[in-house]
């Protein structure tokens, strides 16, 4: 019987310059706190086979790190990307609540898909291409050891796509810190396909 296994962990980037915010495809870099968070959640004896990333330089900055020092292939798939938060990026969620109300932020958290940002990307498009990602990249992968940089964003949509939870919930039902780190467990075998998450945070 055929039977092959592969292990995706899933690291949310650390802190960036500028500090917490809505920054979606705002290009900050990691600062000196979020390279501490990065390392912090690394065993230097770990190993992968292949390193995924975002290409925001929060996230491909430390990928490349890793991928140099271990000597292995690093990927950049731009459908990793976070979510646009439109008007809302660069804003703290207290000048959000101050310039479009409190009742307007917590409608988003509560039903991103029906509460888009102003000039935002939909929920339901920022799913459907990072599911495509994952899927096109867990099927070229298959049998290996990834580690996968990426964003807030994708990690509650790559969990809660195997957890199954609903779109509207998929933003505000996981928390997902800085430096957030995710095991993802694929079985494929002739009796079709298993995902699990083996652990979170």
């Amino acid at each position: 019987m055929n039977h092959e296994t592969t292990i995706i962990d899933l690291i949310r980037h650390g802190e960036p310059e500028g500090g917490p915010m809505f920054r979606g495809t705002k290009n900050d870099p990691l600062s000196e706190l979020g390279w501490r968070q990065m390392n912090a959640v690394i065993d230097p004896a770990e190993h992968w086979d292949v390193v995924l990333s975002s290409p925001m330089e929060r996230c491909i900055q430390f990928g490349e790190t890793v991928a140099e020092r271990l000597r292995v292939p690093l990927h950049s798939d731009d459908r990793l990307r976070e979510i646009g938060f439109g008007e809302w990026e660069g804003l703290t969620v207290e000048q959000i609540q101050t310039r479009y109300g409190k009742e307007r932020l917590a409608r988003f958290w509560a039903d991103a898909e029906l509460n888009t940002p102003p000039g935002g990307e939909r929920l339901s498009h920022f799913q459907v291409r990072v599911e495509a990602a994952w899927q096109e990249w867990t099927e070229g992968l298959a049998g290996q050891r990834v580690l996968l940089v990426g964003h807030g964003g994708v990690v509650r949509v790559v969990v809660g796509h195997i957890m199954g939870i609903p779109r509207e919930r998929v933003l505000s039902a996981i928390q997902v810190p800085y430096a957030c780190r995710s095991r993802v467990r694929l079985d494929r075998s002739d009796h079709g396909s298993l995902s699990c998450l083996l652990s979170h945070g």
